[in-house]
């Protein structure tokens, strides 16, 4: 799963407007206009198609955290850096934080996308990336959580292609 197709799925699930998009961005200190978001929305094959990278990735999530969360006071005059290395684990980790959700909120989504996953397995995916019982989380578990996640906004686990 590339970038690009995470930032259409969680636009997606979470019923974001183009406007919305453009002031998550500006929420972490990214400016973006909107023809370079619509490109960055476009799937591969589509001419115009711009690739999502790693830190507009992250300044995304980052805006999206400000935005449902609210700033923490400890940054408050300090611009955020955008993470280089964005694997599953940090992006779910972000999600998590954005949207507040506790363990058993998390377990709810995956059973929406038709996941029966642990706590012991949730928990090792929040895990440092050197700690024993660490696991990295694979594209199909972050792309169910997406699915479970349209399936509880949205009502519906159907038409994530049209994303």
């Amino acid at each position: 799963m590339n970038n690009n197709d995470i930032l259409r799925r969680v636009r997606y699930a979470l019923d974001i407007s183009n406007p919305g998009m453009i002031e998550i961005f500006q929420l972490s200190g990214c400016s973006i206009e909107q023809p370079t978001l619509l490109k960055l929305l476009k799937k591969e094959e589509e001419e115009g198609f711009i690739a999502c990278s790693n830190p507009l990735l992250s300044f995304f999530l980052d805006g999206l955290i400000v935005q449902k969360r609210g700033r923490r006071e400890s940054e408050a005059g300090q611009a955020p850096k955008p993470d280089a290395e964005l694997g599953n684990n940090a992006i779910l980790k972000k999600l998590r934080i954005a949207l507040d959700l506790k363990e058993d909120d998390m377990l709810a989504v995956m059973a929406l996308a038709g996941v029966k996953i642990s706590k012991a397995e949730l928990s090792a995916l929040f895990r440092n990336k050197g700690h024993k019982h660490f696991k990295e989380c694979g594209d199909q578990f972050l792309r169910n959580f997406l699915q479970g996640l349209t399936a509880r906004n949205r009502g519906t686990s159907k038409g994530l292609d049209a994303a």
